[in-house]
């Protein structure tokens, strides 16, 4: 069994790698979407994990390559800021699942096999979706605050208080 896993964070990827390696998967690494696509290209892979936010491209673009295969591969994204719209085109454009970040390797793998069903308890509070989308955004500026609060159209003030909070329990 081929598994291609494309992910920006490398000790992340590493460490899928040598746990699909210990259950008999033949692995290859990308950690970009064009290297994805240079991986595709030789040898298809069967089974995809992949990052949704990599810099270079949007894991939605390697979703598509490799559902465009001649032999379209089982796909699951993996992403640490989910949201609704982009779980929705995942899976419109072909992705068998959909996973916050940290999953491990048996959550992978029962994903890929289309075992997988959430349980209530994986819901993460409103207040902790808050805390991730300002924090997101936040490292998108670059930890400008001034600049992420202009974007969230919110205080410099109110966020830095909503920052310095201690992430809520999931």
């Amino acid at each position: 069994m081929r598994l291609l896993i494309v992910d920006d964070d490398e000790p992340f990827r590493l460490a899928l790698r040598n746990a699909f390696l210990r259950r008999g998967y033949d692995v290859s690494l990308a950690a970009s979407p064009a290297e994805a696509e240079r991986a595709m290209l030789d040898a298809a892979p069967q089974y995809a994990v992949v990052d949704l936010r990599m810099p270079g491209g949007s894991g939605l673009d390697v979703v598509r390559a490799l559902r465009a295969l001649p032999q379209p591969a089982q796909v699951v994204v993996l992403t640490g800021y989910g949201t609704i719209g982009t779980a929705v085109e995942a899976i419109r454009l072909g992705a068998i699942n959909y996973l916050n970040k940290p999953a491990d390797a048996d959550e992978i793998e029962a994903a890929l096999q289309g075992k997988r069903s959430p349980p209530m308890s994986d819901v993460p509070s409103l207040d902790r979706q808050e805390w991730e989308y300002l924090n997101r955004i936040l490292a998108d500026c670059n930890g400008n605050i001034s600049e992420a609060a202009r974007r969230l159209r919110m205080h410099r003030r109110t966020l830095q208080r909503k920052l310095q909070k201690h992430p809520p329990k999931a």
